[in-house]
């Protein structure tokens, strides 16, 4: 285990920010700890957040050192992981939102139930939960 680690950002790069957080305020059923121009950080556990940063701010950073992130756009770019209490609550709170379904809830052969939503820039979501025998 990486100990030096305390606390985990995940940073998603979106077309429109205030889009992805209504998304993400539904799909959570919370509000962001923070939001304002350029950032708005959900809390998802004690000591991991998941943050959404407009594709111009984070241009402004990356320059010309890497691709422009709206060419990324609609393109699956990362895949947040989330272990839930309730998978079949989160697959049909999700599929009541009408968010993009990729796969339904399924075994996987790593040892997983899971099912699989992409949010409005691509992203996949995955619901999970281990499988017991």
């Amino acid at each position: 285990m990486t100990k030096h680690i305390q606390h985990m950002q995940i940073i998603l790069y979106v077309d429109k920010q205030e889009t992805s957080t209504h998304f993400y305020q539904k799909l959570f059923r919370c509000e962001p700890g923070l939001n304002v121009q350029g950032m708005t950080e959900f809390s998802l556990s004690d000591n991991c957040k998941l943050g959404l940063m407009p594709n111009k701010g984070i241009a402004k950073i990356l320059a010309k050192q890497t691709p422009h992130p709206n060419l990324g756009n609609g393109i699956p770019r990362c895949e947040l992981y989330l272990y839930v209490d309730d998978l079949q609550f989160e697959f049909e709170h999700a599929s009541r939102l009408g968010v993009k379904q990729i796969s339904p809830i399924a075994n996987r052969d790593w040892g997983d139930r899971a099912c699989y939503f992409a949010d409005p820039d691509g992203h996949i979501i995955a619901f999970a939960e281990k499988i017991i025998e």
